[in-house]
C-alpha cells in the first residue's frame, strides 16, 4: 500500500512540475506572413508591395494553329487500252517507285499488228526510195514522188500508234508512292478509264493549315514550322506556300508546311497542332497569377515608376509555356508588382520592397 502510495505521489509530482514550466517559458516568436505585411500599411502611412525589376527578351511570335497532313501527289491511275487483266505484280499498301509496272492487260494481238505495221514501212520505204530514183531520171513526175512519201508517212503513223497500244497493256507508276486502292483484279475485263491502282505520294508530305487575314502577312517562305499530329509523332517542315487569295467562307489563307517522309511514317489525313513562327518582338515572361483587370476590363499587370506610383499596362499573351506567359505591352524595363497588385489601384503611391529585402525584414523604400 505504501509503494501504490510513493509511484502517486512522484507522478502527481511530474505533472505539477510541467505545469508549472508552461507558466514561466518564453512564448515563441509568431512566424511573419508577407501577405499580412503587404496588406498592412508602412510606417509612413503607404501601401506595402513586392516588386521586381523584369526586362525584355527577344522572342518570335508564335501562332499555334489546326491543320492536317496531306499527300503531295494523289492519283487514279487508269487503263488506256481494253483488254482481260492478266497480273497485278503490286499489293495494296506497297511502296512503288516510278515506272514500276501496276497492272498488265493482255496483249492479244498488239504484237502481231505491231510486226504487221513494221512490214508496212519497210515496202513504204522501198517505194519510196525506187520513186526517188525515177525522178532522178526524169521518169517520175514530181506528184507520184509525193504520193510515195505520204504513204510512207502513214505507214510510220500507224507503226507508231500500233507501238503505244502495245506499250500501253503495261499500266505503270508515274510517280513514286503508296498503293492505296487497286479496283481491278486479275480476270476483270478492263475497257478504257478503268482505274487500275489509286497511288499516293508521301514524301514529302504536306501538312495544311488556315490562316487568319490578321497572321498571314507574318508568314514567311521557307521559315520553319513545327507540328505534333494526333498519332504523338513531332514534326519539322519549312513553309513552301503561303495563299494570296483567302477562302469567301472562313476569309483564312491556305498555308502549307512540306516535311520530309523518307521512310513513309507519317500518314496523311492526320490532325496537327502547328506551331507557325513569327517576327521577333520584345516581350516579359511572366506568372500567370499577376494577371488583372483594370476598370475598361482590359487584361494588364501593375507596375510602379520611379516615384513608386502605380501604373497598369494592358499586354498581350504572346505565348503560354510551362515556365509562365510570355506577354508584350510592357517598357523593355518595368518593375513589376508580384505581391500586393490586388490591394493597390492605377495612380496610387506604395511603399516598394524587393522580395529578398521583405523576407529578410529590411525596409527597401
Amino acid at each position: 500500500m505504501s509503494n501504490n502510495f510513493r509511484v502517486a505521489s512522484i507522478f502527481a509530482a511530474l505533472v505539477l512540475l510541467w505545469l508549472v514550466s508552461g507558466l514561466f517559458s518564453k512564448p515563441e516568436a509568431p512566424v511573419p506572413n508577407l501577405l499580412d505585411a503587404i496588406a498592412s500599411m508602412s510606417d509612413s502611412g503607404l501601401p506595402v508591395v513586392v516588386v521586381e525589376e523584369i526586362r525584355a527578351e527577344p522572342r518570335n511570335k508564335r501562332r499555334v494553329l489546326r491543320g492536317k497532313t496531306v499527300s503531295k501527289q494523289t492519283a487514279s491511275i487508269s487503263t488506256e487500252v481494253p483488254g482481260i487483266v492478266v497480273s497485278r505484280p503490286v499489293e495494296r499498301g506497297a511502296v512503288v517507285v516510278k515506272g514500276q509496272v501496276l497492272c498488265e492487260i493482255a496483249i492479244d494481238d498488239r504484237a502481231a499488228l505491231v510486226t504487221e505495221a513494221l512490214a508496212a514501212v519497210a515496202q513504204a520505204e522501198i517505194e519510196y526510195d525506187g520513186a526517188l530514183s525515177l525522178q532522178s531520171d526524169n521518169l517520175l513526175a514530181e506528184a507520184q514522188v509525193a504520193q510515195t512519201a505520204a504513204r510512207l508517212e502513214s505507214a510510220r503513223a500507224i507503226l507508231l500508234r500500233r507501238e503505244l497500244d502495245l506499250s500501253r497493256t503495261k499500266v505503270t507508276a508515274p510517280f513514286s508512292g503508296v498503293i492505296e486502292t487497286q479496283p481491278l483484279v486479275v480476270g476483270d475485263l478492263a475497257r478504257v478509264g478503268d482505274v487500275c491502282a489509286t497511288l499516293i505520294n508521301l514524301d514529302p508530305i504536306l501538312v495544311e493549315v488556315s490562316v487568319s487575314e490578321r497572321d498571314v502577312g507574318e508568314l514567311r517562305l521557307g521559315g520553319i514550322a513545327n507540328a505534333r499530329t494526333s498519332t504523338g509523332q513531332y514534326l519539322e517542315g519549312t513553309i513552301t506556300f503561303v495563299g494570296s487569295q483567302s477562302d469567301e467562307v472562313t476569309r483564312t489563307y491556305l498555308a502549307e508546311i512540306t516535311i520530309p517522309n523518307p521512310d513513309y511514317d507519317i500518314r496523311a489525313g492526320l490532325t496537327a497542332v502547328v506551331d507557325l513562327p513569327g517576327e521577333a518582338v520584345k516581350a516579359h515572361r511572366v506568372s500567370p497569377s499577376l494577371f488583372t483587370l483594370n476598370d475598361a476590363g482590359a487584361l494588364g499587370l501593375r507596375t510602379i515608376n520611379r516615384e513608386n506610383r502605380v501604373e497598369f499596362y494592358p499586354v498581350s499573351i504572346l505565348e503560354d509555356s510551362p515556365d509562365g506567359a510570355w506577354v508584350t505591352g510592357l517598357p523593355e524595363r518595368a518593375r513589376l508588382i508580384t505581391v500586393g497588385h490586388e490591394f493597390v489601384a492605377e495612380g496610387q503611391i506604395v511603399d516598394a520592397r524587393t522580395a529578398l529585402a521583405e523576407e529578410a525584414g529590411v525596409p527597401n523604400r
